[in-house]
């Protein structure tokens, strides 16, 4: 099983991080609205992780023609979508098979949605039984809860759907499904969830709006998208790892240029910022998305914070920022977030079993956590297979040193952390 071993971090430091990850939510809904168009698409700084790949990959099987030069692509979209000769492996990402779900559900044809053991694990009937209800065919173990799945695509009808759940996932899923409906569609969740499918669709030219009741409203397709011509900005999630490191390390500092600046995006930062945190923001660009520079700095000891609201602008954080918790002045607290439950991991459960062999005292709750800021001890630490726990204590790690097993999942999402941790602090892999 691979490792990685991160020393202390000694002294300050400065950086200016042009290579964090591009953003893979964009990346992911890149792969699939390209094929919404009747004419190539051009994706700048594609994010070429393991899972993003996943899904261009499954662009190809559908029938799209895909060039791609390191980060750069062109996707073709072909005049149907095809019927593929092999199941369509989505790796280790819930995106790439929820929202799958929702665009081939409409379309003609026999489709199988696997991935690996982690994304096998994962319930997927927060998707499917919206979408059967609709007149979607899919089936799988657990009626249609745990992958394999298999998708009948045919006819949808129009639908009224409120959530339960706030998800991003879920919605775009559905919104997807809305465009090949027999007629408009409403959709609305309790609180606004990650829009970048919203954003996305409308720049091609979907008719998706948001009515005064806060209904989403989806007008089915009557020709094709336009196509996409885009620079896909940087990974505010993946840029978090490194602004915990500058706000947890004395003298620290990192700047974040071409990243996107989108308020359902950035919302860990502002906690990290009523911490005590030191953040600046700088618009730079708005098309898409928002996008511009983010600034950390350390502001002396950070301060514990209680979060409960806002849940779905952050859940990909939340292992990020408890380790800022586990390092502040007083009791931090985290409810409302029984979705990290059935992330790539539990993450309530693998976040404070790390933090309790690091010495950190720590409640768990069915929805959340309380950490007590405590100081940090050398550990090894089991990533569970999640990305984003691996990085987490590989942040840890700068203050008192740690090992870290299970790191190949780091690939997933971004594939050069641990080469841009190194020009912080010693890493042995």
């Amino acid at each position: 099983m691979s490792r990685a071993v991160v020393s202390p971090c000694l002294k300050p430091f400065d950086l200016t991080l042009e290579a964090i990850a591009p953003d893979k939510s964009i990346s992911h809904r890149c792969a699939m609205f390209a094929l919404l168009s009747d004419r190539p698409s051009s994706i700048r700084n594609f994010l070429t992780g393991e899972d993003t790949l996943a899904s261009l990959s499954i662009a190809e099987q559908l029938g799209a023609e895909v060039v791609r030069r390191d980060g750069d692509v062109s996707l073709t979209p072909p005049a149907q979508l095809r019927e593929p000769d092999d199941v369509l492996d989505c790796g280790n990402a819930g995106t790439g098979m929820r929202l799958y779900c929702g665009l081939l559900a409409g379309v003609e044809g026999s489709f199988v949605l696997t991935g690996d053991r982690y994304l096998r694990a994962r319930p997927m009937k927060r998707v499917t039984a919206p979408l059967q209800e609709i007149g979607a065919k899919i089936d799988g173990r657990e009626y249609g809860n745990l992958a394999p799945l298999h998708i009948r695509g045919g006819s949808l009808r129009a639908f009224r759907y409120e959530s339960p759940i706030d998800s991003a996932q879920v919605k775009s899923a559905l919104i997807l499904a809305a465009l090949r409906a027999d007629g408009p569609s409403y959709y609305r969740e309790n609180f606004l969830s990650r829009d970048h499918t919203e954003r996305m669709l409308r720049g091609m030219g979907a008719s998706i709006k948001t009515d005064a009741e806060g209904w989403i409203v989806i007008e089915p397709l009557e020709k094709p998208l336009e196509p996409l011509e885009i620079t896909v900005p940087a990974d505010p999630s993946s840029a978090f790892f490194f602004a915990v490191a500058a706000a947890i390390i004395p003298g620290a500092r990192v700047r974040i240029p071409g990243v996107t600046l989108n308020p359902t995006r950035i919302e860990a930062f502002k906690i990290l910022e009523q911490m005590g945190a030191a953040i600046d923001y700088e618009l730079e660009e708005d098309l898409y998305e928002p996008i511009g520079t983010i600034t950390v700095a350390y502001n002396g000891k950070l301060r514990a914070v209680e979060v409960s609201e806002r849940i779905a602008w952050l859940i990909d954080e939340l292992p990020a920022l408890a380790v800022a918790m586990a390092t502040a002045e007083g009791r931090s607290v985290v409810r409302n977030a029984a979705e990290l439950r059935v992330k790539e991991s539990d993450r309530i459960a693998s976040v404070l079993a790390a933090l309790h062999a690091c010495g950190i005292e720590t409640e768990e709750y069915p929805d959340g956590y309380a950490i007590k800021g405590g100081t940090f001890h050398p550990a090894l630490i089991d990533s569970h297979g999640d990305h984003r726990i691996a990085m987490s204590f590989a942040v840890a790690g700068l203050l008192t040193g740690m090992e870290i097993e299970d790191i190949d999942c780091v690939a997933t999402s971004f594939p050069n952390f641990f080469d841009l941790l190194s020009q912080v602090t010693e890493v042995k892999l």
